[in-house]
C-alpha cells in the first residue's frame, strides 16, 4: 500500500493552481490537512484506500477491489464503492482546514467493479458558499470506465482540522 501523498512526491498529475504566490500556502495547507486526516482515518486505511492527490476543494483517492469486497454477483459491493466516494468527498471538503461533515449525498452506480480492479474516486468542489458546499465525485476503474457518480452536500461546523 502506498502512503498518502506518495504520488504527489512522485510528480503525479494534479490540479493546477494559479501561478500567484497566494495559492502556494493554500496547497501546502491542503496537503497537511490531507496527511493529518489520513493518519486519523482507520476506516479508509483498512479498506486499502490511498490519498493520491489533494488540493483546495479537490481530492483523488484509490482503492483496490479485493475478494472480500465482492457481493453475491461477484462484483464489488456498492457499499465499498460508496465508502471510496464518501472518503474522497470528505478529504475534498475538509481541504480548506475547516471541519466539515456530510449533510447528504446521492450515488448512481453505472458499471460494476470487479475483483482486481483499482477504483479511483475524484472529488471536485462545485460550489462553496457560507457553511455549505456541493461536491461531485466520479469513480472510475483503471481503464477509465465510470463505475459511479456521487454528489455530496457538505456543512462546515466549528473548528479546524489542524
Amino acid at each position: 500500500m502506498t502512503k498518502p501523498l506518495d504520488n504527489l512526491a512522485a510528480g503525479a498529475a494534479q490540479p493546477r493552481a494559479s501561478s500567484s504566490d497566494a495559492c502556494v500556502p493554500e496547497q501546502a495547507l491542503a496537503e497537511s490537512v490531507g496527511a493529518t486526516m489520513y493518519a486519523r482515518d482507520p476506516a479508509s486505511q483498512s479498506l486499502g484506500m490511498t490519498l493520491d492527490t489533494i488540493a483546495p476543494g479537490y481530492a483523488r483517492m484509490s482503492m483496490p477491489v479485493r475478494a472480500n469486497m465482492l457481493n453475491g454477483h461477484a462484483t464489488c459491493h456498492g457499499g465499498f464503492i460508496f465508502a471510496l466516494a464518501d472518503s474522497a468527498f470528505a478529504f475534498a471538503c475538509n481541504s480548506h482546514n475547516q471541519v466539515t461533515v456530510g449533510a447528504g449525498c446521492t450515488i448512481d452506480y453505472l458499471s460494476p467493479g470487479r475483483e482486481g480492479d483499482v477504483l479511483t474516486a475524484t472529488a471536485s468542489e462545485q460550489t462553496l458558499a457560507g457553511k455549505t458546499g456541493i461536491y461531485d465525485v466520479k469513480v472510475t476503474n483503471q481503464d477509465g470506465r465510470t463505475i459511479a457518480l456521487f454528489r455530496g452536500k457538505s456543512h462546515r461546523i466549528s473548528g479546524e482540522v489542524i
